[in-house]
């Protein structure tokens, strides 16, 4: 081979990984566009403002105030391995603070693209807050 057709090799091996890159970026702004609709919805639910779904840890902050956990989880869902074990446990208390299983929670944390909260946001779901994750204490 010569030395110009290597290079023209090597330039249409780049442009074709660029245009897949470009794929793939559009794809991940597309799944990004749908999780932030999903959380909008969820957001204005459960009365907190919309508008804090676009705003990157503010938004887990938001999300863990739903759930009715403690601020300090945020640090946790910044831990590598235990943010797995702490998202869980969120998604769990999201379900349950719009009045679903945990098994509903199991599926909006591991539904690809956020899909989990459109189904939340926009179905026929209301915010019960979380006194439902309280057990009733005996009289």
């Amino acid at each position: 081979m010569t030395i110009s057709a290597l290079l023209l090799q090597d330039q249409t091996n780049g442009t074709a990984a660029a245009l897949g890159g470009g794929v793939v970026l559009i794809i991940m702004l597309a799944v990004a566009v749908v999780f932030i609709i999903g959380l909008w919805k969820v957001f204005t639910k459960a009365g907190q403002p919309g508008w804090a779904s676009i705003i990157p840890f503010y938004n887990a902050y938001i999300l863990i105030q739903i759930a009715g956990r403690p601020g300090w989880w945020l640090l946790m869902l910044l831990i590598p391995f235990v943010n797995l074990v702490f998202g869980l446990l969120l998604a769990i208390d999201i379900a349950k603070a719009f009045g679903q299983s945990a098994a509903f929670g199991v599926i909006l944390l591991f539904l690809l693209g956020g899909v989990g909260y459109l189904v939340l946001g926009f179905g026929n779901y209301s915010y019960v807050g979380t006194t439902a994750l309280t057990p009733a204490t005996a009289t």
